[in-house]
């Protein structure tokens, strides 16, 4: 079993490996286009293979599952208000995003307000992905990983603690050589292989599931059985005991989803590589289109395992790889544990990527070496992202312990989303605020939201605001603060948006007619499970 448990594994990986460098050997990964923006040649395939690789990662596939696990069907909000934000992300923001030609959002900040907004900027985004998201990418792994894979059998080794340590130092080094010697491009075409092998494994768990869940008898016999024994957990509308109450679907998690689709360095920089708007725009729309399949791989299995194993003390983010663990015949679970360790890299070699990416174009060329040549910047992501990666390595264990990883998640990204949305929402809106309106946003923003989360007796909000409904009030208080400032205190000048001529502008024709579809489907989904 453990031969060919690591013969399976290997194939599948190695495999990834030598079709990413047959693609992209002779890119260009010397100069800053070509390293962080992949030549702006990414087509429509490629953006939304690495859109959705990036964002299935085993914090999603491990997390929302356990988060499933423990709420039901309404956790699938994550998924299907998703698309809501890719349709805003390919009808509004792309547009404007490829006009100024940005390569990194803080960007964006400079040529919107100024130099000290970008910066500002900047420094929220590197701490926030070296303090909050390599790491979590890097822990669930682990944690997915050893569930699914007899390692201590595989090993010999029986310490939990130093299985844990090990994954995430193996996974992270490999993640690191993807990322920090093969840019944008290799980052994005690894993604959209492993994506492929994700969706499949995905659905392959979910049939093996279902045929436990029904005694062999098949799967839509499993499937009668599952929402039958349990239809109260089948509820798309979440009550207010549950993680995603119904009436947080228009606050917090929108905003959350808007911020995480439309203005994350980590997510969208793949859409800033596009050969054009009209690539950009249907990459975008064909990952919300794949999102609304994505509760059948992250919500379904995390409802088998409760039904499965509910009476057994499994925690919730260790529901995901018992039941792979169990449901899967030997022959499959190396090629799922290379698929997993592919959606670990892709989370982890894309935030890495774009870690580098803001330091070297919005620290290092703009603050540390102005004069600094395209080669020079190029190396001082490389030389920046060995450290990240090592930090995020050397953090990553030590979350052991959360109750739920996925809930963990979003409430510390909260802390950098809800600001940064604001700022880039009023930028884009309005043309009369000005740059300290923007760095206060910014900074007050992080500093409500940090203190309510931790600092008593601050603390006390929560116990009386949904955590999702405080921070939909946050932003509107920022959002009410910059315009009021734009009011008294307006710019000299209104800024005018130019074209910077980098990419074709024109739109692709098709994009408000498939919005609309996708906004129908959304609906069409809550309706049906209502």
């Amino acid at each position: 079993m453990h031969a060919i448990t690591i013969l399976s594994f290997l194939l599948f990986t190695l495999a990834v490996a030598a079709l990413t460098w047959k693609i992209t050997r002779n890119d260009d990964h010397k100069h800053s286009k070509g390293y962080f923006l992949a030549g702006r040649s990414l087509s429509f395939p490629l953006i939304a293979g690495s859109l959705l690789m990036t964002n299935l990662s085993t914090e999603q596939m491990v997390g929302l599952n356990g988060a499933a696990f423990v709420d039901g069907f309404s956790v699938m909000a994550w998924e299907v208000v998703a698309v809501v934000a890719l349709v805003l992300m390919a009808l509004f923001f792309l547009p404007r995003f490829l006009k100024s030609g940005i390569t990194t959002v803080p960007q964006l900040l400079d040529i919107r307000f100024d130099k000290g907004t970008q910066l500002i900027a900047n420094i929220i985004f590197l701490l926030a992905y070296i303090a909050i998201l390599l790491p979590i990418v890097l822990y669930s792994g682990a944690v997915g990983l050893l569930g699914m894979l007899d390692l201590q059998g595989l090993t010999g080794i029986e310490s939990n603690t130093t299985l844990l340590w090990g994954t995430v130092w193996l996974v992270g080094l490999i993640g690191s050589i993807y990322a920090l010697f093969g840019g944008l491009r290799t980052v994005a075409v690894s993604d959209t292989l492993n994506g492929i092998g994700l969706l499949i494994g995905g659905f392959i768990i979910v049939y093996f599931g279902l045929q436990a869940v029904s005694g062999g008898q098949g799967i839509a016999q499993g499937w009668e059985t599952l929402t039958t024994s349990m239809p109260e957990r089948f509820n798309s509308l979440g009550t207010e005991e549950q993680s995603v109450p119904f009436s947080t679907l228009f606050t917090g998690v929108l905003l959350l989803n808007v911020f995480y689709w439309c203005t994350n360095q980590q997510i969208i920089q793949r859409t800033f590589g596009a050969s054009s708007l009209a690539e950009g725009q249907k990459g975008v729309l064909l990952t919300g289109f794949l999102k609304l399949f994505g509760p059948l791989y992250l919500v379904i299995p995390g409802m088998i395992a409760f039904y499965l194993y509910a009476d057994q003390g499994i925690k919730a983010d260790a529901a995901y790889g018992h039941l792979v663990f169990n449901v899967l015949p030997p022959y499959l679970t190396g090629f799922f544990a290379a698929v997993m360790v592919g959606a670990i890299l892709s989370s982890f070699n894309s935030a890495l990527n774009s870690t580098t990416t803001l330091f070297s174009l919005g620290i290092y060329k703009q603050v540390l070496r102005k004069d600094a040549s395209d080669e020079e910047v190029v190396k001082s992501g490389k030389v920046f992202g060995w450290i990240v990666a090592i930090a995020a390595m050397i953090i990553a264990p030590l979350l052991a312990g959360q109750e739920s990883i996925f809930v963990y998640l979003q409430k510390m990204n909260a802390l950098y989303f809800i600001p940064i949305l604001a700022v880039v929402a009023v930028g884009l809106l309005n043309r009369h605020v000005p740059a300290i309106a923007a760095k206060l946003g910014l900074i007050l923003g992080c500093l409500v939201i940090f203190l309510v989360y931790f600092v008593p007796p601050f603390t006390g909000v929560l116990n009386v605001v949904h955590d999702f409904h405080f921070i939909g009030l946050v932003f509107v208080g920022l959002i009410a603060m910059m315009l009021i400032i734009g009011k008294l205190a307006p710019r000299k000048e209104p800024w005018v948006q130019e074209d910077s001529g980098e990419v074709d502008l024109t739109p692709w024709k098709g994009s408000f007619p498939a919005g609309i579809a996708l906004i129908v489907c959304v609906l069409a989904i809550y309706i049906a499970f209502a």
